[in-house]
């Protein structure tokens, strides 16, 4: 098992939302479940930070199988944020977790937004947790999820609820399936949103042609891996022009060459979903190739390459989220 020690060289922590992230390599919701399943694969204490997957305030039994297909450069899943809910995790997970050393970020999902408000009350002040991401992204429910993220109005009413039930710092999960991503995004940190992140998987399908019919259960599913990763780096460039909050870059990231794409699109740091499947140790890897990267480039700080590349980036983005005007008086 690699340590994940990383040589003495530039330096890779950042600072996103007020957190302090090692490196600014996390993983992605859903794609690392609550980190016990990967512990005997690689170090955690060398991530930049732990994104558990989704959960809700009940269980959730999520969809019937098939849930999963293999496409060209990408994968397909219907998983439907099957979940044993927040009690369950903060009973058996969360204590686990904290003794790791590492940023805990709580995905959370609900069928309402009062759900959403529901958890991030519950959540506040947990012991351990550092963050939470709203996922108003996902496209394999019928209610909440991609519901809520159509419509720049309706998710900020949601994050609205969420601010005032919470003092942690609060990400927003962006998803792609939308004609006007920036406009979201501004609508959430408007709402008060402390970073965004993006993107959740884009809507796909996969047919049987013996079978005629669709191979996911549910018809369609959200596609993932290298196949989305020039629609979301277009699109993390985008919303790095559009708001001056932090950017979490994700979709298709296989290589530290990929991270540096979304760094220099305006994203302070990158998560990293559908390679742990195929790589356990993806994270750490990214994490020591981006530091090849910038020691061969002259790069000493990860902040030097971040909008490099965007000609829209303002690059107002407040390194503390603490110092920001707007946290006063939480």
């Amino acid at each position: 098992m690699n340590s994940g020690t990383l040589l003495p060289g530039p330096d890779l922590s950042v600072t996103v939302a007020g957190l302090r992230l090692r490196t600014p390599v996390m993983t992605a919701s859903g794609a690392f479940g609550y980190g016990r399943e990967y512990a005997g694969l690689l170090d955690l204490s060398g991530l930049g930070a732990i994104v558990v997957k989704g959960t809700s305030l009940e269980p959730w039994s999520g969809n019937p199988p098939p849930r999963t297909v293999e496409t060209a450069a990408g994968l397909l899943n219907s998983i439907g944020l099957e979940n044993p809910g927040v009690e369950c995790f903060l009973e058996n997970d969360l204590p686990w977790l904290s003794g790791l050393g590492v940023p805990i970020i709580v995905n959370v999902v609900g069928r309402t937004a009062a759900e959403y408000a529901a958890l991030a009350r519950r959540l506040d002040g947990a012991p351990g947790v550092s963050a939470l991401e709203a996922n108003i992204s996902c496209p394999n429910v019928k209610e909440g999820g991609l519901a809520f993220g159509a419509d720049p109005a309706v998710a900020g009413d949601l994050v609205t609820g969420m601010r005032r039930a919470t003092r942690l710092p609060l990400i927003v999960k962006l998803t792609p399936n939308i004609t006007d991503v920036a406009a979201l995004a501004r609508r959430v940190v408007e709402a008060g949103a402390d970073a965004v992140s993006l993107i959740n998987t884009l809507v796909g399908m996969a047919i049987d042609p013996e079978a005629g019919r669709p191979i996911l259960a549910r018809g369609t599913g959200g596609l993932s891996g290298p196949a989305v990763k020039p629609v979301a780096l277009a699109m993390v460039y985008r919303v790095a022009a559009a708001v001056t909050v932090p950017v979490i870059g994700m979709g298709g990231i296989w290589t530290g060459r990929d991270a540096v794409e979304f760094l220099m699109a305006g994203a302070s740091a990158v998560a990293v979903g559908t390679a742990l499947f195929v790589d356990p140790e993806a994270p750490l890897r990214i994490a020591r190739e981006i530091g090849d990267f910038m020691a061969g480039q002259g790069y000493g700080k990860v902040g030097e390459m971040v909008g490099l590349a965007n000609t829209g980036f303002c690059g107002r983005r407040p390194e503390s989220w603490a110092d920001r005007p707007d946290q006063e008086g939480r």
